[in-house]
């Protein structure tokens, strides 16, 4: 299989419709297929070759898609940058991946000064952006003018297609390589798997595009032929404004997101009925929100995808008729669902071996869509794979049901005088006030038990709640070593990986500096 496919397929039976809409430019799916051959063969004439690795440092766009879809084309591998990290980060990137092409957007032409004055790995840039075209660069629209389109390349298959950089958020970056059939099994698995009724006309790229919960669903939603709109950024009140505009009939958002878009304080002044299918994942959903937002959008189809970006990405899916409100089955909105057709999942002990249902154990998976490996890391690779299974590093169970109930990261797992705390279920506890906006709980060094369960609050606005109300909160829901023994109040925002994670390493930094066990 090859990813490519999917754009001549769209262009054979979709030709006229819509394919991309950004910044006043429309492209239907038969212009899409010129442009990333052209693109393509421009990429070529710069001297790309076979298995050339092109970086992408760059906000949601147009551009961005043509950009993964030429590259692979042209026979590259695609490396796209995280938005959010600092220039030695992406450079670390550059260098690891042996990139030679920078794709850049305006954004970061102060970036790509400082780039190349401290690697002389790239020797090509191309600039993406909408203004003049800075020196020694080349311009986006002009190489896709001037060139002569290619036939796709020979790539596909097993052969690497992308190295996507995981976030950091617990110890540092991985390359993950994924191949062609890693990312097509990926899609199709979700395809099969959750089989709305709804098929979206339009969808909108509001996580960023850089991030593989965003590539998993562009792809999707390329094999539904489906319309993409951008929004460079993630912005609730452009996304609120984009959703009424387009009306946008297909979203995909991690927790955080969704948060700040339904408590954004003009929420009451946009229309966006036009929402039938809305998937969310990276990381856990409270209970109290989600139900909300399926309050708010009764004709809506909601769709939880569980994964990693070593899994390509999904692992299970909840489907749209598991979001049960009341009744016998309410209980499954709290789980991940089941494992996605193609993927197998197991619950294992720290020798590996499977456990019964209800039992708490890590989480490991296996299916066509896992990993190439780990660039350059040949001992983290047989540490992660092992006999083909990936070992997610999170800990969850199954119900006798077979549907799967995640409670941690098993790093983010409080042990607490002897006993074994998952921040979500206390983080689903205080959520459940409705003074509380959002929530992280961590583990703090205590003498008395080893580690303290602490929550980080940050409440509605104007609400007044004290530790000792939300603490009472608590203790009426969960046991009480769970509960927090200390809350502390915020009003700046968590600390956000770039696809929208909170980042408990920074949040458990400043208890544990000076300690002797250092907790990362």
């Amino acid at each position: 299989m090859k990813l490519d496919q999917l754009i001549t397929r769209n262009a054979i039976h979709l030709p006229e419709k819509t394919a991309t809409i950004f910044n006043g430019r429309q492209h239907n799916w038969g212009q899409l297929k010129d442009r990333v051959a052209r693109m393509a063969g421009a990429l070529k004439t710069l001297g790309l070759k076979s298995g050339d690795r092109v970086s992408v440092l760059a906000l949601n766009s147009d551009y961005y898609l043509e950009t993964y879809y030429s590259v692979i084309w042209a026979d590259g591998v695609i490396v796209p940058l995280n938005t959010r990290w600092s220039v030695a980060e992406n450079i670390n990137a550059i260098e690891d991946s042996a990139a030679h092409f920078l794709m850049i957007d305006d954004n970061f032409l102060d970036y790509s000064t400082e780039i190349m004055a401290q690697t002389s790995l790239i020797d090509t840039v191309i600039y993406m952006g909408e203004g003049k075209t800075p020196l020694g660069m080349h311009n986006y629209e002009q190489l896709i003018e001037h060139a002569v389109a290619v036939e796709p390349g020979e790539r596909g298959d097993d052969d690497l297609a992308g190295i996507f950089y995981t976030g950091g958020t617990t110890g540092s970056p991985k390359g993950v390589m994924l191949s062609h059939n890693n990312l097509m099994y990926s899609a199709m698995y979700c395809l099969v798997s959750t089989q709305f009724a709804t098929n979206p006309d339009i969808c909108l790229h509001a996580a960023p595009m850089f991030h593989l919960a965003d590539v998993g669903a562009t792809i999707v939603a390329i094999f539904r032929g489906t319309t993409h709109c951008f929004v460079p950024t993630f912005d609730p009140l452009q996304v609120l404004k984009t959703i009424a505009a387009q009306k946008v009939n297909a979203l995909a958002l991690v927790p955080t997101m969704a948060q700040m878009i339904f408590d954004h304080p003009e929420f009451e002044n946009f229309n966006i009925s036009s929402l039938k299918c809305f998937s969310y994942g990276a990381s856990p959903m409270p209970l109290a929100l989600i139900e909300r937002i399926m309050h708010t959008l009764p004709s809506a189809q909601f769709n939880q995808g569980y994964g990693q970006t070593e899994m390509g990405p999904i692992i299970t899916i909840l489907r749209p008729e598991d979001h049960h409100i009341e009744g016998p089955y309410s209980h499954r909105r709290s789980s991940v669902g089941r494992p996605a057709i193609g993927v197998d999942v197991k619950i294992v002990d720290d020798n590996l071996n499977e456990m019964p249902s209800g039992e708490t154990g890590q989480i490991i998976a296996r299916g066509k869509n896992a990993m190439l490996g780990y660039l350059n890391k040949p001992e983290q690779t047989a540490e992660t794979i092992i006999d083909g299974w990936v070992l997610t590093g999170d800990a969850g169970y199954f119900d006798e049901d077979g549907f799967l109930y995640l409670v941690d990261r098993i790093k983010d797992m409080i042990i607490t005088g002897g006993e074994n705390v998952f921040s979500v279920e206390v983080e689903n506890a205080l959520g459940s006030h409705p003074d509380v906006q959002s929530v992280a709980v961590i583990g703090i060094p205590s003498k008395e038990w080893g580690e303290a369960v602490h929550a980080i609050v940050i409440l509605i606005s104007g609400s007044k709640p004290t530790e000792a109300d939300l603490i009472a909160h608590c203790k009426k829901r969960i046991a009480g070593y769970k509960c927090p023994k200390s809350i502390s109040f915020r009003t700046e925002p968590l600390p956000l990986s770039g696809a929208g994670k909170v980042m408990k390493t920074e949040l458990r930094k400043p208890y544990w500096k000076d300690q002797n066990k250092r907790r990362q």
